[in-house]
């Protein structure tokens, strides 16, 4: 089975990651930050895997370093749980409405980390800054190797379009990472990803 734990324990956080690729058991988020708790259980519902995390920081600093490293850890998971990538789909991609908000996904386990990230999020001086869905995502592709772009066609409430692109990013990782019946091979030709 494609499984990971990955640990990450700095000054600042400390995050504890389980993933299983091919069990669809309820996933078990716990960041204290709830927002993220919420985006990442339906990240993980969507891609239909097993997903854990218990992970804290200085959010008494700002959320930061703790959405960063939780992007980093599962980035890391990621790589490892997918191992040599022989016989996966490799690409995905998914439409995702929410509400009024829509968003397109599209990634290429590629070994090749990139990031194309369109979001016009609106400011706002209370609650979970959203301008860390992109530092997240950053840190994911980075540490995942993966190409990943993103971006909101239409939205107006910030959360709507949040849950729009988890959704989305899961939808599409669920197909990048099913098995292709076709081929058990790695999926490039030049033999490696």
């Amino acid at each position: 089975m494609r499984k990971a734990h990955i640990k990450r324990k700095t000054f600042e956080t400390d995050v504890d990651i389980e993933l299983n690729l091919d069990s669809s058991k309820k996933p078990v988020i716990n960041t204290t930050i709830p927002f993220m708790d919420h985006m990442l259980t339906l990240f993980a519902a969507h891609a239909g895997i097993y997903l854990k995390i218990n992970a804290k920081g200085d959010t008494e600093i700002d959320d930061h370093h703790l959405v960063e490293d939780m992007g980093i850890t599962l980035g890391q998971a990621f790589k490892e749980a997918l191992g040599d990538k022989k016989g996966i789909t490799r690409y995905g991609q998914f439409l995702l409405p929410m509400d009024e908000a829509l968003s397109y996904t599209a990634l290429d386990i590629s070994g090749r980390p990139h990031l194309s990230y369109e979001a016009e999020i609106k400011f706002q001086t209370t609650g979970f800054n959203y301008d860390l869905i992109q530092e997240f995502f950053i840190a994911l592709v980075n540490n995942a190797a993966i190409t990943l772009h993103i971006k909101m066609i239409k939205g107006r409430n910030n959360h709507h379009i949040a849950e729009s692109i988890f959704k989305g990013f899961g939808h599409a990782f669920a197909t990048a990472i099913s098995k292709n019946k076709k081929n058990k091979n790695i999926p490039s030709t030049k033999g490696i990803l």
